[in-house]
């Protein structure tokens, strides 16, 4: 039998064919080691056990969020000869496994996010008093989502839902709620609110909200945001970035609409006050007219009485002051021409004059004047 010879480059060739079809994607569970990023974007690890360690490299952008050495991880990727770097996997996605390695790789990553501000209670934003529309983000066939929509149609009708049926746990669940999270930034017009939900579940189920990218695309959406989880032990970084969070699928329906029954109760709490309102008003209005009508009158009759004792003392004046009053007593009132005489000095002799009484005026010449 002929010996097979390759070159270098023909067997890596081969080699990564062989790959191709015997194992296009490989998952690997082990201990992280030797985690580098280089130049910002290329990241370089191992994962091991107590016997073997096997190289990965990737993009930073693949990444869940921050990692350190000795943390639990499953990773899939494609397997690789490189013609000048030997055999590593070229990951795609990464996941802390067991509750230590989780809660570990959430801490690191709330640490980062929370000095970048991304939780900060000045970022949240008030939900909508009565949204027309709501994106809903979750698995379509779940519990979760027919408590949601169940629950909201009771509270609250004719509220029009958009669902992304996504995967909210496992390796890929990451990659589809940002691509639902997505997808609503396009949609014109946008929706009044997205509600990203799901039911309990372990550590390792809920792994998917504490991803980075998950994270960063629920604190970056356009439009508000409620993420409900349904556990209370733990909160999920996605919740802490949300503008609201809920404890379940139905606390999350029970906040972003109100309860009808309640708010016509209330509307007819206010139709009753504002009833009322308006019958004490006119009754104190009629109550003040009532008392203003009687002062006025008091004040026109006043006025009345003082214009006719004013009238009366004016014509007690005018009788005092009336020269015919002081005719009648027997004084006369003497002119030449049309000048009233005041004076002797007025008269010379053989001047015509009148002298006008009560009853009369007689015409006489002045024959002798002296003074006294």
């Amino acid at each position: 039998m002929e010996e097979l010879v390759f070159t270098p480059t023909d067997f890596v060739a081969v080699f990564n064919q062989t790959l191709e079809l015997a194992y296009p994607v490989v998952t690997i569970e082990g201990e992280l080691a030797n985690f580098h990023v280089s130049r910002g974007r290329w990241v370089y690890f191992g994962i091991k056990d107590e016997l073997a360690s096997i190289k990965f490299f990737g993009s930073v952008y693949q990444l869940p969020g921050p990692l350190q050495d000795g943390l639990k991880l499953r990773v899939i990727g494609t397997p690789r000869l490189h013609p000048q770097f030997g055999f590593s996997i070229t990951f795609q996605s990464i996941q802390p496994v067991g509750e230590g390695a989780i809660k570990k790789a959430a801490d690191l990553l709330r640490v980062k996010l929370e000095a970048e501000g991304l939780f900060a209670p000045q970022r949240k934003r008030p939900l909508p008093e009565i949204p027309r529309s709501i994106g809903l983000i979750t698995a379509a066939n779940s519990a979760a989502c027919a408590d949601f929509i169940k629950i909201l149609n009771e509270r609250w009708g004719g509220v029009e839902i958009i669902l992304a049926d996504v995967l909210v746990q496992g390796m890929e669940a990451p990659e589809a709620i940002v691509g639902a999270l997505d997808h609503f930034e396009q949609i014109s017009p946008l929706v009044d609110v997205l509600v990203i939900t799901r039911g309990g579940g372990s550590a390792e189920d809920l792994v998917a909200f504490n991803d980075e990218r998950v994270v960063r695309a629920v604190a970056g959406s356009r439009t508000p945001t409620l993420v409900a989880i349904g556990h209370e032990v733990d909160i999920s970084l996605a919740e802490l970035a949300a503008d609201r969070r809920a404890s379940t699928p139905t606390n999350a329906a029970q906040i972003v609409v109100p309860d009808r029954q309640h708010v016509i109760a209330q509307l007819d709490s206010v139709g009753s006050g504002l009833q009322k309102f308006l019958m004490d008003t006119i009754g104190t209005i009629q109550t003040d007219l009532a008392g203003e009508r009687k002062y006025l009158t008091s004040q026109v009759f006043s006025s009345f009485d003082q214009a006719k004792h004013n009238t009366e003392a004016s014509r007690k004046l005018i009788k005092v002051f009336d020269p015919r009053a002081a005719l009648k007593r027997g004084y006369a009132i003497i002119s030449k021409g049309r000048e009233h005489v005041r004076s002797v000095r007025q008269v010379a002799k053989g001047d015509n004059l009148g002298v006008e009484m009560s009853d009369g005026k007689i015409n006489v010449t002045a024959t002798t004047i002296h003074e006294v």
